[in-house]
Formats: C-alpha cells, sequence, structure tokens
C-alpha cells in the first residue's frame, strides 16, 4: 500500500508541476477569473441582477402597501453564481482533460507508462488528483469575491450552503475529469479529446431533459444519471447521498475505463 500511495504522490507531483509551467493553462485560468468577474457584477449590478430587483421590490413596497415576499439576496446570488460557474466548467473541463493522456500518446511516453512497474490505477488517479487540485487553484480566488458580496448579507448566510455548494462545483469537475481522461486515453489528438469530451458532458447534463421527454422508468432512470440534476441540489443547499454516489461513480467509472485502456495498451505492446 505504501509503494503504491508513493507512486500516485508522485504522479501527481509530475501532473501538477505541468499545469504551472504550462502557457496553455495560465490562458484558462486568465479566461476563467475574467469570466467569473463578469458573472458576478452582472448577477449582482446587471440588467435584470439581484441588487436593482431588490431596489425595485423596495420601491413598491412604499408605493403599493401590499405584501410582497422579500428576496434572501446571499442565497439567489450564490445559488445563480454557482450555476453560472458550473456551465462555465463546460467549456473549461474539456480543454483541461484533452491532454492527459494524449500529449503523452503523441510524445510516446505512454508506452513508458504502460510497461513501467506502476500500476495504471495508481497513474490515472495521480493524474485526476493533479488536474482536479489545479481546477482548485482557480476556484480559490473567486471565494474572495463570494466572501465580499456574502459578508455584506443580514442576517449572516450558514456557511454549510456555501460550503456544499464548492462541494458540489468539486465534484462536478472530477466527474467530467475522469471520463475526460478516459477520452485522452484513447487517442493521440488533444483537439479530438476535448470535442468528445464536450459532447459527452452535454449528454450527461442533459439527461434530465432526455429523461423528461422519454417517461416511465426508463425516464426516471436517465434523470438519475444528470449531472445538471445532481449539481443542482449541491447549490441549492442539499445534501442528498445518491447526488454524492452519483458523483463518486462517474469518478470510479473514469478511472476504471482509462486502467482499463492502458491496460489494453500494455497487452498489445507485448
Amino acid at each position: 500500500m505504501g509503494i503504491v500511495l508513493s507512486n500516485i504522490l508522485a504522479i501527481y507531483r509530475r501532473e501538477l508541476q505541468s499545469y504551472f509551467v504550462s502557457p496553455l493553462a495560465y490562458i484558462i485560468a486568465g479566461v476563467f477569473w475574467f469570466l467569473s468577474g463578469l458573472f458576478l457584477v452582472s448577477i449582482l449590478i446587471g440588467p435584470g441582477g439581484i441588487l436593482p430587483t431588490v431596489a425595485e421590490l423596495d420601491l413598491r413596497r412604499q408605493q403599493i402597501p401590499t405584501p410582497i415576499p422579500p428576496i434572501d439576496v446571499a442565497y439567489e446570488f450564490l445559488r445563480a453564481f454557482l450555476d453560472r460557474i458550473g456551465w462555465l466548467l463546460l467549456f473549461i473541463l474539456p480543454i483541461l482533460s484533452m491532454g492527459l493522456y494524449a500529449e503523452e500518446r503523441k510524445r510516446g511516453t505512454l508506452e513508458l507508462l504502460a510497461t513501467s512497474p506502476i500500476t495504471n490505477w495508481a497513474v490515472a488517479v495521480g493524474k485526476l488528483l493533479g488536474v482536479v487540485t489545479f481546477l482548485i487553484t482557480l476556484v480559490i480566488p473567486i471565494l474572495a469575491l463570494e466572501a465580499i458580496v456574502l459578508g455584506a448579507s443580514n442576517p449572516p448566510m450558514s456557511p454549510i450552503i456555501p460550503i456544499l455548494g464548492h462541494l458540489g462545483l468539486v465534484l462536478l469537475a472530477a466527474a467530467i475529469l475522469s471520463l475526460g481522461m478516459f477520452i485522452s486515453s484513447l487517442t493521440d489528438s488533444t483537439i479530438l479529446s476535448a470535442v468528445l469530451t464536450f459532447g459527452v458532458i452535454l449528454l450527461l447534463l442533459f439527461f434530465d431533459l432526455i429523461a423528461k421527454s422519454v417517461g416511465g422508468g426508463l425516464g426516471e432512470a436517465l434523470g438519475y444519471l444528470s449531472l445538471l440534476k445532481h449539481y443542482n441540489n449541491f447549490i441549492q443547499g442539499i445534501f442528498d447521498t445518491s447526488s454524492l454516489i452519483l458523483f463518486a461513480s462517474y469518478i470510479i467509472l473514469g478511472i476504471f475505463l482509462t486502467a482499463q485502456s492502458i491496460d489494453a495498451l500494455r497487452f498489445q505492446r507485448r
């Protein structure tokens, strides 16, 4: 067990360091932070934003003495912001996962990994942990912006809600990156890997819509597989063990399929 953990840690360090010396990674980080800032501003003060809506409701209450339900600004902001960040990841994650194995194939180093004493599971887990850690480093700066907004709420928001929301964000990213890693192990083309991963993400996100059109028991089963449905549970502050199990299942499935893909390559080389 100690050898396996040391192998995973070695792959993890190698993968994480590769992101911090890659110009593409810095471009992705810049675009992600810029768009996240735009989303935050538009949700708060943009046309139809939360603050102008609240101001309009306050004005109505003064002019017309009718009961108008209040708006939980902090909760609505967090839910809307994490929802848009989730959609932004739809475009970011395929780019992050496309080179996990495709670049190894292109450089000819995948054969070395496939024939090395390090198990394929250890390589896959190390690579996945590396890219997920890099994604978390992208999310950490926007936490400061959220803290400024949420810190001004009165009464203060329960910390459980943002914790669950960001846990859902990381789990969503890990599930998609795990599946993208498997797709990357099938080809030496990073562009093809990104396109295929994008298509798989769309399918998994819209399973809920497909399920509604199908209906019946099959529709319920397809609806349960929807990533979007379970992510919405987390960003609404709902902790559902079935959502946790679903994300974990996608993560494990991606790692398993990746290991089997590299096993097949190892068998071909023999």
